[in-house]
């Protein structure tokens, strides 16, 4: 039986699941990588900034949202996303990300998609959906990032 090799979506899919193991805030350990030219030159998982303690460690640290129709969710805020992480430690390295992939196991919030818009990231492949995920679809739309969710399921955690 021949074997089938892996897209390069479902290869780097695979180990952003498993940067997203490292997380250390359990809404759902989401992972990033960032690719160009089919090589990874960042990654990023959720967790507090440097030096600061983890949710794992003493708790999350909550904050109601409420939304332009009226509903309400919470949301952790001693952790930086996924996202933001990586590109974070691209520019520590002073790696450039324009016209890079970016993978992550959850669709952008609207902030990180506003980084990955002005740092030039002009394809990102999710396996899930966020639920808060409306004005990034728009914002991508409008500026030409590429969007692919893989599966139409929402992610589900805890105190949404």
């Amino acid at each position: 039986m021949e074997k089938k090799r892996k897209s390069w979506d479902e290869y780097f899919m695979e180990l952003t699941e498993l940067v997203g193991s490292r997380g250390t805030c359990n809404r759902g350990r989401p992972g990033c990588i960032i690719t160009k030219n089919k090589r990874i030159i960042a990654t990023g998982y959720v967790g507090a900034p440097s030096g600061l303690p983890h949710c794992d460690e003493v708790g999350h640290l909550m904050k109601k949202v409420i939304h332009d129709d009226g509903t309400e969710s919470m949301h952790c805020v001693r952790s930086v996303h996924a996202e933001q992480n990586a590109i974070c430690q691209a520019a520590k390295m002073a790696i450039s990300v324009e016209g890079g992939t970016l993978y992550c196991t959850l669709e952008p919030c609207r902030t990180c998609a506003m980084m990955i818009i002005n740092c030039g990231i002009k394809r990102v492949v999710c396996k899930k959906r966020y639920h808060g995920a409306r004005e990034t679809e728009e914002m991508f739309k409008k500026t030409g990032v590429e969007l692919v969710v893989i599966t139409d399921e929402i992610e589900e955690y805890e105190n949404q």
